[in-house]
């Protein structure tokens, strides 16, 4: 049985990582403390459930069979987008391209690795730090969250497209593009392939993997024109009670959506900078599901 401690800590985190402001950083260590009956208890599980930003990454950024590296994005009028890129040493034009899309942290190094664990795998990977248009990821978390919050979500998704449109079309020939998005950016990949299935023209998005995102209205479902994976972490109740109604209108709409619940994970369990939230088994079962997705639908 779960540590009742360590899932009282696991849910007060979730609140306040996510609500968007509502819980400030003191109300929550006081209430972490209360929970952990002491300051030095609740500093040790706070460094366990929280993300570190010292974790080792999976994929090294030195590693040779990869390139990767910084760049940016025009997209006209001033508005420049900085990513991060990895791909394949020495990939050509046809290999499969897939956009990561952060959690509310921004653009940090889990994103940049898992950017570098798609290369590995064989794709083109590209991770925008949609937090550019206000000046880009800052190193304090909790700054970054707020900024999250305060972003334009009409004009994220507008430029999320172009991101795509840009992405695919980096190539003589044009390719099809993935995206793939954890937590908040799990539900920008629901909203961009909403908004894809719109767009005026078309768009180059061919399929979509979602991690525990939380999900739109479900009379949006009509609109999607791509397969979606979704994955969902069985004790996530925040977004599993938004997602189930989504599904079923994905379903009702006969759109091609596979929906996978992994028992007795929590919410960012593939994140491995999470001792306490990260599951192994349930991630690495994610992930190879994912790449097998991506494999399949991303031909070019």
């Amino acid at each position: 049985m779960a540590d009742p401690v360590e899932r009282a800590a696991i849910e007060l985190y979730d609140r306040f990582t996510h609500e968007d402001g509502r819980v400030d950083r003191r109300a929550f260590m006081a209430e972490l403390t209360r929970i952990c009956g002491g300051a030095a208890a609740a500093s040790a599980m706070l460094t366990s459930v929280a993300c570190s930003a010292e974790s080792a990454p999976i994929m090294p950024a030195d590693d040779r069979r990869i390139h990767s590296e910084n760049g940016s994005v025009d997209l006209g009028a001033g508005n420049i987008y900085r990513v991060y890129r990895a791909s394949p040493a020495g990939a050509g034009w046809r290999t499969p391209a897939v956009m990561v899309i952060h959690e509310n942290r921004g653009l940090n190094d889990y994103i940049r690795d898992v950017t570098r664990r798609l290369a590995i795998a064989g794709f083109a990977a590209e991770a925008p730090d949609l937090l550019s248009p206000a000046g880009g990821t800052p190193a304090d978390e909790d700054r970054a969250r707020q900024m999250i919050g305060a972003l334009d979500p009409a004009r994220t998704v507008a430029d999320g497209l172009s991101l795509i449109q840009d992405f695919g079309t980096r190539s003589r020939n044009g390719r099809p593009v993935g995206i793939l998005g954890f937590c908040w950016g799990g539900g920008m990949v629901d909203r961009l392939a909403v908004a894809a299935g719109q767009a005026p023209g078309g768009s180059p998005l061919a399929a979509a993997v979602s991690f525990y995102g939380p999900a739109p209205a479900p009379a949006d479902a009509v609109h999607v024109q791509v397969p979606l994976l979704l994955h969902f972490a069985g004790l996530d109740s925040r977004v599993d009670q938004l997602g189930a109604p989504w599904v079923a209108a994905l379903q009702a709409a006969h759109k091609d959506v596979t929906a996978i619940t992994y028992p007795n994970v929590d919410h960012a369990f593939h994140n491995d900078t999470s001792a306490a939230r990260y599951n192994r088994e349930a991630a690495e079962r994610a992930w190879a599901t994912t790449l097998d997705f991506f494999r399949r639908h991303l031909r070019v």
